[in-house]
């Protein structure tokens, strides 16, 4: 106790989560954001050939989950199109990323060192917006806890959520890549921290919120950086998730899937003997032609 007092950590824990996200903060969450959209295929190629949809790309992957945050809770999806400042920087991101010349800013940011330390200032900006998110649907809905856990998720995660719209702009429409059905690491935690938030503002979680936010944030950031130094796709909550989903929802590969498998094994041996037998019919027939000639 003595350690902790001489450390302060309670003002250091009161102080970060006081500490403004505009503009260094958001400036890191907007490269990332734009960063991640040059990887995608064809990017580059739709920025030369169509400026506007390529714009339109980026603003959703740097305020998707403003947008869908307002479209579930009845507000104007482009009521956050009004803060100039947040746009114009956004925009002016977007344009260096991609057409700087020689790609001086994108070779800058990519490289590993700066691109680490930009990963874990955006992953301060997601965890702030989860409980700011929380914190508004409290506010409309005073005891939706669904709906709170919801908009928290959202808010920490919907320029995934909204992957597939984005992916429309660009001319690409790939169901099977939707987030829902194959989550990745962010989408999770997001999850996760919206339920801890959540608890946390119905007064069933035994922490301040500035505590919270303050080691879900270091938990994002040490994850989230080391994930993108390692370039791992696993999630490392795997282990956990795996272990308790068993339990509570039975083996991915349960007893129907290995009787359809049984069966699918069955039908493509007997598929096999049949052809088998043809073949062998069909040698037969040929030498039996060979003998007549």
């Amino acid at each position: 106790m003595e350690v902790l007092s001489s450390l302060s950590l309670n003002d250091l824990v009161v102080s970060f989560s006081k500490l403004p996200v505009f503009p260094l903060f958001d400036v890191a969450y907007y490269i990332i954001s734009i960063l991640y959209l040059k990887y995608e295929p064809g990017a580059v190629a739709l920025s030369r050939r169509s400026p506007v949809a390529s714009w339109l790309c980026a603003m959703l992957y740097c305020f998707g989950s403003y947008i869908l945050a307002d479209v579930l809770l009845g507000d104007s999806p482009i009521d956050y199109f009004s803060n100039n400042a947040n746009v114009l920087l956004a925009s002016a991101v977007w344009y260096l990323m991609f057409f700087c010349p020689l790609s001086l800013f994108y070779k800058c940011v990519s490289f590993l060192p700066v691109k680490l330390v930009l990963v874990g200032m955006k992953e301060v900006v997601r965890v702030r917006k989860i409980a700011i998110g929380i914190h508004h649907a409290h506010h409309h809905f005073h005891d939706g806890w669904v709906v709170m856990v919801l908009i928290g998720w959202v808010k920490g995660s919907g320029v995934a959520l909204m992957s597939n719209v984005e992916q429309l702009l660009r001319g690409v429409w790939k169901p099977e890549t939707n987030e829902i059905l194959h989550m990745s690491f962010p989408t999770k935690a997001s999850l996760y921290g919206a339920i801890l938030f959540t608890l946390q503002q119905s007064h069933w979680l035994p922490i301040s919120k500035a505590n919270l936010i303050f080691f879900f944030t270091l938990l994002m950031a040490t994850c989230k950086i080391y994930m993108t130094a390692t370039h791992s796709h696993g999630s490392p909550f795997a282990l956990l998730e795996n272990g308790i989903c068993s339990i509570l929802f039975g083996s991915a590969n349960g007893d129907h899937n290995g009787h359809a498998d049984h069966h699918h094994d069955d039908h493509e041996v007997s598929h096999a003997s049949a052809k088998s037998k043809e073949e062998l019919n069909e040698g037969t027939r040929k030498r039996k032609v060979k003998k007549a000639e």
